[in-house]
């Protein structure tokens, strides 16, 4: 049963990500006949305001770290991770209200405070695609996705950044309370119960520096020619290898194939085409390098996580 819900804050507090907590879990929507949970703001020293990441603003935490013992529910709304240890006292607070059997629902880089407390070992976790690399460097025994809007591994719920906190905690309304409650409180939020796809149709995948490798003109070329189509033995050719060497070192230097190199930056190029342009698929495609339409929604699928179409009515100009 979902009814106590800790929040945990610390300075630096992320504004938006405190509220996605407190929208769905500290509002008295009685009214319409929703339920009323036990909803407490907890800090190390309770009574002293904590300093947001949004400048003139502060969140003064009423409860203290003790209100974790007896949640259902702990929250960990994004947390300010610089690279330093987190307070040993919000670490440890965490830790003994999962041991205790409390559910832990991070926001963002709330996870880093969930690794911190040895939540993160063994299971598979996410956060902001921004810190996904750094997450998972420093808890090696966790499997970092960097492609999803959240993760339910049990009592351990993670989530990516910002908004994908929303999805995580209707998420868990409706895995613990039942979809009835979960769409009536997403109604209330003006958002849809349930997003499709994942975080990989918001990262952007740059074009590789071409001044930090020895491939650079060729990577420039073969991004200026992405209608093409390629071969190995052609690359190499321009790069004045031979077809193994130039393989082997295109590996070393991109850390993938020159194929799914190519797949990667035709992806890239067909977003733009569905943000920026009104052309039709088959266009698309051609431009792309991808020569059919139907070539084009199965790599998109596969890479961006949506159908071309779909994701041209979310992010279409």
């Amino acid at each position: 049963m979902l009814s106590k819900v800790a929040v945990v804050c610390s300075d630096n507090l992320a504004m938006f990500e405190f509220g996605v907590v407190c929208e769905v879990f500290g509002l008295d929507r009685s009214d319409v006949g929703l339920p009323v949970f036990d909803f407490r703001v907890c800090g190390a020293e309770p009574g002293r305001p904590l300093r947001s990441s949004t400048p003139g603003i502060t969140v003064t935490p009423e409860h203290g770290l003790d209100e974790l013992a007896g949640a259902d529910l702990v929250a960990i709304p994004a947390f300010p991770y610089r690279g330093d240890d987190p307070d040993q006292r919000l670490v440890d607070a965490v830790r003994a209200a999962y041991e205790g059997g409390a559910t832990v629902l991070t926001v963002c880089s709330g996870a880093f405070l969930a690794g911190a407390a040895g939540l993160l070992d063994g299971r598979t976790c996410t956060t902001h695609w921004r810190y996904t690399d750094i997450l998972a460097r420093l808890y090696p025994a966790a499997t970092v996705d960097p492609d999803v809007l959240f993760v339910d591994a049990g009592r351990l719920i993670t989530s990516a950044g910002t908004a994908a906190g929303i999805d995580a905690c209707l998420h868990l309304v409706r895995r613990e309370l039942g979809s009835e409650i979960a769409n009536a409180i997403a109604r209330r939020m003006v958002v849809p119960p349930q997003r499709d796809g994942g975080q990989r149709q918001f990262i952007e995948r740059p074009v590789a520096d071409s001044e930090a490798t020895s491939l650079g003109a060729t990577l420039a070329w073969m991004t200026e020619h992405l209608d093409r189509a390629h071969t190995v033995d052609e690359l190499a050719a321009r790069a004045t290898m031979s077809a193994r060497t130039f393989a082997r070192r295109f590996v070393a230097e991109t850390g993938t194939t020159p194929g799914k190199w190519l797949t990667t930056q035709r992806i890239h190029l067909a977003r733009q085409l569905l943000e920026d342009t009104t052309l039709d698929l088959e266009s698309v495609a051609t431009r792309s390098g991808f020569g059919s339409a139907a070539l084009l929604r199965h790599h998109f699928q596969r890479q961006v996580g949506l159908a071309p179409t779909a994701y041209r009515r979310r992010f279409g100009g």
